[in-house]
């Protein structure tokens, strides 16, 4: 577990402010509210065995006690770097996202599994977007019970999505909680 480098920071910092934008400032901003230190610090991004972790700077101390072999694991995992160097957000930081999201979309009920199954979001299932949406930004995506569902990136601005046909493509699919469970054996 080791702090990251400047480029490392880059990456992460220009995937994440895709999502949040100027809330991105929140995010590294955020004060601690765990662990037993008096002043309880701020929470950090650490790198352990390519992937990034987003903890509390208390419990990061702790865990310099453990060895680097033995440690599974170290706060919220919220992405990974692939073999080819490219650094991609996990499901897991959807808690994150979803609080500080800039763009957010909101499906109909009849949508949602669908969306949850993978597939991008069709303008027929849309039910709110967020305004001054472009093509190309990242969106959280809620239910209508304001769950968060997943995430994915804009095919459409908001006005485009006025205009568009029932059929036409709103939103493409990144990730989504099904795939979560799906991969831990719960769904």
């Amino acid at each position: 577990m080791r702090p990251l480098d400047e480029k490392e920071t880059t990456a992460i910092f220009e995937k994440l402010f895709k999502f949040t934008g100027p809330n991105l400032k929140q995010i590294v901003d955020r004060p601690a509210t765990e662990g037993p230190d008096d002043p309880p610090g701020r929470y950090c991004f650490r790198l352990h065995k390519n992937r990034v972790y987003y903890a509390s700077e208390s419990l990061v101390r702790r865990a310099t006690n453990i060895s680097g072999d033995k440690l599974v694991s170290l706060g919220t995992c919220i992405g990974k770097y692939t073999h080819s160097g490219a650094f991609r957000l996990t499901i897991q930081s959807l808690d994150l996202l979803a609080a500080h999201a800039r763009h957010k979309v909101w499906l109909k009920p009849t949508a949602e599994m669908s969306f949850l199954y993978g597939n991008a979001v069709l303008k027929g299932g849309l039910a709110r977007i967020t305004d001054n949406t472009h093509a190309g930004d990242g969106v959280v995506v809620f239910s209508m019970s304001d769950v968060p569902l997943g995430f994915g990136v804009a095919a459409r601005s908001t006005q485009d999505c006025r205009k568009a046909d029932a059929n036409a493509i709103v939103v493409n699919h990144q990730a989504d909680v099904g795939e979560y469970l799906r991969n831990e054996g719960e769904l």
